[in-house]
């Protein structure tokens, strides 16, 4: 017999005008891993970083490496004690970045939590994050923002999928 669906989506939000703070709250405990699937532009007329915090956690407890590279050129940077991750880019005024972050073991009570995240760039090269926050709380609250408190456009989806266990 088949295994049922893996990916069971947990919210969407589709934004009717431009918003500034997008947030996924009350999330259950319930799944093993989450999956956040943005489809998102910004109402600045540049490109800007895409923020993200957990159970509203400000404090300098967030760390990322990042790996970018376009077939000719790589690099890779990494920083620690923020006060969120930046997980991807938003472009200027249209719905074209697409954003996909893994939050792994986000309901395990024991172990810092780990999201790894990839996105495309406008000028041809792939980003691909890896981050920690170092908190044992299982995360039952997710806040996305734009960098220069910039809002997120009109039509920019957000899904966030549960995973289901084996």
């Amino acid at each position: 017999m088949p295994a049922g669906p893996t990916y069971e989506p947990i919210a969407t939000t589709t934004l009717g005008s431009n918003t500034a703070t997008i947030t996924f709250s009350s999330i259950s405990g319930s799944y093993t891993d989450l999956v956040l699937v943005s489809a998102n532009g910004n109402a600045a007329n540049s490109d800007n970083d895409i923020y993200i915090r957990f159970n509203s956690d400000s404090g300098s407890n967030y760390s990322r490496t990042q790996m970018l590279g376009n077939g000719t050129t790589a690099s890779s940077g990494r920083s620690s004690n923020n006060t969120e991750i930046r997980i991807g880019p938003s472009y200027n005024n249209t719905v074209t970045s697409t954003l996909i972050s893994h939050i792994m073991n986000y309901s395990n009570t024991t172990t810092n939590k780990t999201v790894v995240s990839r996105s495309g760039h406008a000028s041809g090269y792939t980003l691909i994050q890896a981050a920690l926050w170092r908190n044992t709380s299982a995360i039952t609250s997710i806040t996305l923002t734009l960098q220069n408190s910039q809002s997120f456009v009109t039509g920019s989806t957000f899904t966030l999928y549960g995973i289901a266990s084996a």
